[in-house]
C-alpha cells in the first residue's frame, strides 16, 4: 500500500514539474524564436504592475472618506 500513497503526492508533482519544463524549453528553443515581449516573464510583470497600479489607485482613493475612529468607539460605548 505504501507506493500508492507515494504516488498520489509525486504524480501532480511530477506533472507540475513536466509542465513547467515543458513550458521553458518550448520558450528557450531558438527555432520557436519567441520574441521577449511575448515570454512569461513580461506578463507577469504587466499584470504585477497592473495590479500594483490598481491597488495603489484604491488604497489613495480610500483615504477621502477617513472613518472617525473615536466617533465610532464612542457609538461602541453606548
Amino acid at each position: 500500500m505504501p507506493p500508492v500513497l507515494l504516488s498520489r503526492r509525486l504524480d501532480p508533482l511530477l506533472g507540475v514539474f513536466t509542465g513547467v519544463f515543458a513550458y521553458y524549453l518550448y520558450e528557450s528553443h531558438p527555432r520557436n524564436a519567441v520574441p521577449p515581449e511575448e515570454r512569461l516573464t513580461a506578463l507577469i510583470k504587466w499584470k504585477y504592475n497592473k495590479w500594483r497600479n490598481e491597488r495603489e489607485q484604491r488604497l489613495t482613493a480610500g483615504n477621502d472618506d477617513e472613518i472617525d475612529l473615536k466617533a465610532l468607539a464612542v457609538e461602541v460605548e453606548k
